[in-house]
Formats: C-alpha cells, structure tokens, sequence
C-alpha cells in the first residue's frame, strides 16, 4: 500500500506526503468518539437538547479550528456552494438527533456499529447519483454487509427469546435513516471537495446552533451543574477536539489506513458498552460486527483500486455520529 501519495492541501495551497504521522492523531479522535455514550448517558437531556448542545459547543471549537488554520475566508458562501452546503449541514444536524434518540432504545455501541452502513449507502448512492461503476465485487461487499447487519441488530436473539425492549426497533430504524442521511453528506462533500472538511463540519454545527435552540427553550434547560459539563463535552470533546483530531490525521494518512483505522471508533464503543454500561453483545452481533467490517474494507479496497484508474474519483469519507 503506498503511504506516501503526495495530495494538494488546499488550506495552504501546496503539495504535501501522506505517511503514517497521521495515524495517531485519527485514531485518539476515533477513540474519544467512542466514549460519546458515557456523556450522553450522564447529561441525562432529551436526544435535540443533546444534539444542540453538542452543535453549539463543538461550534465554539471548531471555530477556534477555523481561525487557528486561517481558514475564515472559506466560510464565505457563495451563490453555488451555499445551497449545497446547507444540505449537508441539514441532514447531518437530522443524524445526529436520530443517533442521540437511537441510543435512548439501544447501546451507544449497537448504535454506532449501525451507523457505520452509512459506507455501503455511499456505495450505493455512489453509483445511482454520481454514476460510479459497480461490479461483483462491490455487489458482494453491500450484500456481505447487509447480512451483518441483520445480525448486529440482535434480531435473532430478541425473535427466540421474545424479549424486545420497548422502542428497540424504532431505534435500528433511527440508526439506518441517520447512515442514510450521513451518507447523502458525503455525496454532498464531495461536491464540495475543494473546501477544507472542516469548513463543512462548522455550518453543519452552526445550522444545528441556530436551528435548534428553540427546543430547549421551549421545553427547558437541564438544570446547572454537572449536566453542563456532560454537555459541553460532547461539544468540546466528540467534536471540536475529535474532529480536529481525525481531519489533521487524514490530511497525512492514505485512504487505505482511514478505511481500516475509523473501527476504532465502534470498537471503542462495544468495549465502552461492556467495560461501563455492563452490555454484553451475543456471539451472532459480534459475528454481524466482523462481517460488516469485512464487506465495509473490501468495498474500500475496490473503490481505492477503480480510484487508481485514469479519471478514478471519490467522495470524500464523513466520520460516524
């Protein structure tokens, strides 16, 4: 695998190496997304109360991002961008309150595990919107995944047992809509693919600031204390600091290396669920998790090598909620 693709860097306009310098920094951001559970569970705050919070403060961090990279100037919209960009910050301000109100139903790391198909709905999207070439190969991987799927799910251990928490099956619905809608953020980007991901990540934050802030007002604040402080976290922590994390780490790792690194993040996670939360995943949803996982590489490999061929391109990866 070739570590050392030269990209253009497009916030400071010259030719740079990816290598492994890069790994560290994407896998700590992953890392920390992967406790996002434990605040959530602790704020105690209903799912758009969750969501504003985190668009808010993550707001104020990536803020500090933008101004500490001289990037201010991409934040101007222009006639053709603005549109497109306003989708994108929409649907991902959607995901992540369907992810927050899928984690009230079912485990942070059953969540996020899901949400992870949002690479096959890439893949799909790939080739119906952007007219990518689809070949057995791939065929094989949406298939392989969405087997794990069902199985990562619990399906077949809740239908024997006949014990199904309440709201359980909105919550798996929850999970695919988001990956959904997270997916159409990435097709969106890619469109976008000459601003700085960062810039995206912003108006995403800053929709969800000015779109949502009526909700807590309506219906209450969470009272002052420790809540604010679970609450500012998953602002300052699961976004501005995580996405800083995984954005500076991407610029200098190969495409390859982000496909296979970005599990740390659901592993996190399933290990968060067991270690704190006292959740224990059955041997079919941990069978579902490893075959998800395979199907999500090689779908990654065989868009990597179709992108070695002359006019290859790709839409730019999105992390997870």
């Amino acid at each position: 695998m070739n570590t050392s693709e030269p990209i253009q860097d497009a916030t400071a306009g010259f030719v740079t190496t990816r290598s492994s310098s890069g790994i560290w920094p994407f896998v700590l951001g992953c890392a920390l997304l992967g406790t996002i559970g434990i605040f959530v569970k602790n704020a105690n705050a209903d799912p758009l109360t969750v969501t504003w919070f985190r668009c808010a403060f993550g707001l104020i961090g990536l803020t500090l991002w933008v101004i500490s990279r001289r990037q201010t100037r991409f934040l101007r919209l222009t006639r053709a961008s603005a549109p497109w960009v306003l989708a994108a910050g929409s649907l991902m301000v959607v995901s992540w309150g369907l992810f927050f109100s899928a984690i009230e139903r079912i485990s942070a790391g059953v969540a996020i595990v899901l949400f992870q198909f949002q690479q096959m709905w890439v893949l799909v999207l790939g080739a119906l919107v952007l007219g990518e070439p689809i070949g057995r190969r791939r065929i094989g991987a949406v298939s392989a995944a969405m087997v794990g799927l069902v199985l990562a799910t619990g399906i077949a251990e809740h239908q024997a047992s006949g014990d199904v928490r309440q709201g359980y099956w909105l919550g798996v619905a929850f999970c695919v809509v988001g990956a959904f809608c997270m997916a159409w953020v990435t097709i969106i980007a890619w469109r976008l693919r000459e601003l700085p991901a960062g810039i995206l990540a912003w108006w995403q934050c800053a929709i969800g600031t000015l779109t949502l802030w009526v909700w807590p007002m309506q219906h209450g604040w969470p009272a002052l204390g420790t809540a604010w402080l679970w609450l500012a976290g998953l602002g300052t922590i699961h976004t501005g600091l995580a996405y800083t994390l995984i954005y500076g780490g991407m610029a200098r790792m190969s495409t390859g290396r982000i496909a296979l690194f970005q599990f740390v993040y659901p592993a996190v996670a399933i290990v968060v669920d067991r270690l704190y939360f006292g959740r224990h995943l059955s041997s079919l949803q941990l069978m579902g998790i490893v075959l998800m996982s395979v199907a999500i590489l090689s779908a990654e490999r065989a868009r990597a090598v179709s992108r070695t061929r002359p006019g290859g391109t790709e839409p730019n990866e999105i992390n997870g909620a």
